[in-house]
């Protein structure tokens, strides 16, 4: 795996998370006629579309090896991925700009708030949930790094994007939560407005972090740094191998690809350097089963 982490499972909490929340938002909004309710309504929605989005990569990056993809389809998923990034940025950042500057320039009384505030506590609650469950598979893949580390070096787009999701929705709803307090406390709508363009900007923040990410795996990224160490480590423990002179290796979706140059130590066959070789790559795929596809190049001592 890329990361160790069940992304499967993030997403499917996620998506039952955000369609529940998006209907109670809904009805919500239309009671209320808050900008905010409005705004955190399509951003669930959004993000329903999204988890479909990863659904349908991850089913797409699970696809056989083919004459036309010899190294199958498993960076489809960093497509998707992006294309999320690019919808929270879009549909949700922008939208909530639009709508909260908007609200600001023709600012419109809150009616029957207690619709809205009992809505926003229960799509805390249950983004919370969600929360959870993408943070129990983030802290098995990131092990002793920080939340940030992993972020910056995991190589799941899918729960990447899952967790800027549910951080985004999360902090939108408690946003949307305090707008809504402070307008029926001070009586003012501004504060209405003022909570949707905070929710925009966190939204287009969340979506820029994640989309460059994403770009850094759609472009051809070495797997993860940690994994890759241990994997070094593991070649250069075997008896069969004198020295690593180089290791390249690349993240293909949950799959990946290795290359390794390196000098045996025995050398005094044809026959018996590609044994060694093919110990050597069996024991590599077994202890490291993400790696389908190993390139092994041996160097020969040159006589003294």
């Amino acid at each position: 795996m890329a990361g160790g982490g069940d992304s499967t499972r993030a997403v499917l909490f996620a998506l039952g998370a955000n369609f529940a929340i998006a209907v109670a938002k809904g009805v919500a909004a239309f009671f209320t006629g808050s900008s905010a309710m409005l705004a955190e309504t399509v951003h669930s929605l959004a993000d329903c579309g999204n988890q479909l989005l990863l659904l349908l990569g991850m089913r797409q990056a699970r696809q056989p090896a083919s004459p036309e993809y010899p190294l199958g389809y498993g960076k489809a998923i960093y497509f998707w991925s992006f294309l999320v990034a690019v919808m929270l940025f879009t549909v949700g950042g922008m939208f909530s700009l639009y709508e909260g500057i908007h609200k600001l320039q023709q600012p419109e009384p809150l009616k029957m708030w207690w619709w809205a505030a009992g809505v926003l506590v229960f799509g805390i609650v249950a983004e919370a949930i969600s929360m959870r469950a993408c943070l129990q598979e983030v802290n098995k893949a990131r092990g002793a790094r920080s939340l940030w580390r992993w972020f910056r070096e995991s190589r799941q787009a899918e729960l990447v994007v899952i967790f800027g999701e549910d951080l985004a929705a999360l902090l939108g709803l408690v946003f949307a939560l305090v707008a809504v307090l402070l307008t029926v406390v001070t009586g003012n709508p501004i504060w209405d407005a003022v909570g949707t363009i905070f929710i925009g900007v966190l939204l287009i923040v969340v979506a820029v972090f994640v989309a460059i990410e994403v770009k850094a795996m759609l472009i051809g990224q070495s797997i993860d740094p940690e994994r890759q160490a241990e994997l070094r480590r593991f070649i250069e423990d075997r008896p069969e191998v004198g020295r690593v002179i180089s290791l390249i290796t690349l993240q293909l979706g949950n799959d990946a690809m290795v290359s390794v140059q390196a000098q045996m130590r025995e050398e005094q066959s044809a026959a018996g350097l590609i044994d060694q070789i093919n110990v050597v790559e069996r024991a590599l795929k077994a202890q490291f089963p993400e790696v389908k596809w190993s390139f092994f190049e041996p160097e020969v001592k040159a006589d003294p």
